[in-house]
């Protein structure tokens, strides 16, 4: 399986110089490609081939004089550009055609020297090299000074440097795993019931308590908000304003994604089966709990699970996000009803007592080992079995359908009689 592992780069004065040409230089081919193949399509000609494009628009580009200076970065960069243009036309015409699972996908648009994060990639033919003295070495960019906060377990294939709103650069790289790497094996499956009180309550009674990041940063986020709103459009103390609340934003974020990451392997290391339900956090989104929605990070912590769970050999399984866990009785399995959330326990007719988040997590573990119990994932339907003879015959009762009987006419063929 492939990883991906990020690092901080601090690059000097010239070394930001080089990646924001770099930067401006995939930018441009992007949106030249992007341009042509519109302009194409509106002409009536067929859609551009991705070697047609690529001769174009770097290739013929870099002998004219509005381009020549294409040729002062890495024609990796450039190629790249365009395998992003490239993928967001196939992922395009995939969620059109109904291939793509999720929400429909729109068609590629032009990107803009404003935008909050801005990024390039270089593959192994671009032969940037990790020095020994910890150093990154990329071409026509110079040596860059990385943070490691790790080793890199193999060799990257790729390496993405990115500009985020905060004003801060980035390395990533990608590492292909070799399988086989796991933990030791289990007895504890549990199930995990999301929610906003608590961010997280298993199916074994522990509660996590949500952190609520975006909350506490709350009252500093509006200062520097309002110190923004005051700033003339245009003018150097706007942009400063500007990365001081991406800033301040980016550590929220941050913060967040470090808790997420240390809960998240705590739950993997310490059970064999996750379970957790599908939640509509598109549809939560747009209710009067959004910001509480958005501030617990459900959709990138279910993420975690899932691919931490796949890298040591655990099993992750979601259920279906309509399986009503806060109204059956995990005990005597009765459904008992929808109920408000200011309810938080109930009492079953069997007499058993059930806090409603609790109760929550053990259904969903009990669903998701129901489902995990097949091939799929699906439901099963009986196996087949020889009827009883009561059940075999037509009863007395029911409805006679007429009886029709087929007779051969030597002149006109099969006819039709009714008795």
């Amino acid at each position: 399986m492939q990883l991906r592992y990020n690092f901080r780069l601090y690059p000097t004065v010239s070394q930001k110089d080089a990646l924001a040409r770099a930067f401006g230089c995939a930018r441009v081919v992007f949106n030249d490609g992007l341009r042509a193949r519109q302009e194409a399509r509106e002409a009536g000609r067929p859609y551009l081939s991705d070697g047609d494009l690529s001769k174009r628009v770097i290739t013929r580009a870099k002998a004219t004089p509005e381009r020549a200076w294409l040729g002062e970065v890495s024609s990796v960069v450039l190629q790249q550009a365009l395998a992003d243009l490239n993928t967001s036309y196939r992922n395009f015409f995939a969620s059109i055609s109904g291939k793509r699972k999720g929400c429909k996908v729109g068609p590629p648009r032009f990107r803009s020297r404003k935008d909050n994060r801005q990024a390039i990639r270089f593959t192994k033919n671009s032969r940037f090299k990790v020095l020994d003295n910890g150093r990154l070495r990329l071409p026509k960019v110079g040596d860059l000074t990385v943070r490691w906060s790790r080793k890199l377990p193999a060799d990257p294939s790729s390496a993405t440097v990115i500009l985020d709103a905060a004003d801060r650069y980035f390395v990533s790289f990608v590492v292909e795993m070799a399988d086989g790497e796991s933990l030791p094996a289990t007895d504890s499956e549990v199930g995990i019931d999301l929610g906003l009180t608590h961010f997280a309550v298993l199916s074994d009674g522990t509660r996590v308590a949500a952190p609520k990041f975006l909350r506490r940063a709350a009252r500093k986020l509006k200062l520097l908000q309002q110190n923004l709103s005051r700033k003339q459009r245009g003018s150097q103390n706007r942009k400063k304003a500007v990365v001081k609340v991406a800033k301040a934003h980016a550590k929220v974020a941050d913060t967040r994604r470090d808790w997420q990451h240390k809960l998240s392997t705590r739950i993997i290391r310490d059970n064999q089966a996750v379970y957790v339900e599908d939640l509509c956090v598109v549809g939560l989104g747009r209710t009067r709990l959004a910001r509480s929605v958005h501030d617990a990070g459900w959709s990138s912590f279910t993420a975690m699970l899932e691919y931490k769970a796949a890298r040591y050999g655990r099993t992750f399984g979601k259920i279906g996000r309509f399986v009503p866990t806060s109204q059956t009785c995990s005990a005597c399995g009765r459904l008992d009803g929808p109920k408000p959330l200011s309810v938080r326990s109930w009492t079953c007719i069997c007499g058993v007592t059930h806090d409603r988040d609790v109760n929550a997590a053990m259904n969903v573990l009990a669903q998701g080992r129901w489902d995990n119990s097949n091939d799929r994932g699906a439901q099963v339907r009986p196996a087949a079995m020889a009827a009883q003879r009561s059940e075999a015959v037509i009863h007395p009762n029911s409805a006679r359908p007429p009886r029709a009987a087929w007779r051969e006419s030597p002149s006109h063929g099969a006819e039709r009689t009714s008795r």
